[in-house]
């Protein structure tokens, strides 16, 4: 998934890469997304009471608190040092986490 995001995210014109790998198998995948640097947001699977698991946002970066932002995803990947940080610079990012995670 993680490499299908990143080469979905390069052939749209965008910048994508892993800023932090984890386990293989049973590390969770965040997802930060932006365009153009700016409006910064996580997103990170939720499961639903229908039982997907679709990707929406956990935390939009207010740019006034930008050290809020960073203080909450140092705790959720300490949460789990198994998870993945994947960095995705591209236009329509929700269109594409969709589209690429089915």
């Amino acid at each position: 998934m993680v490499s299908g995001l990143i080469r979905a995210t390069q052939t749209a014109g965008g910048f994508g890469t892993v800023i932090s790998k984890g386990d293989r198998d049973s590390g969770i995948v965040l997802i930060l997304t932006m365009e153009r640097g700016e409006n910064i947001r996580l997103w990170e699977r939720m499961p639903r009471l229908d039982g997907t698991r679709p990707f929406l946002v956990s935390k939009t970066q207010n740019v006034d608190k930008k050290q809020e932002f960073e203080e909450y995803l140092r705790k959720r990947i300490a949460q789990d040092p198994d998870s993945w940080l994947i960095e995705l610079d591209v236009p329509n990012a929700e269109r594409l986490i969709a589209e690429s995670t089915g």
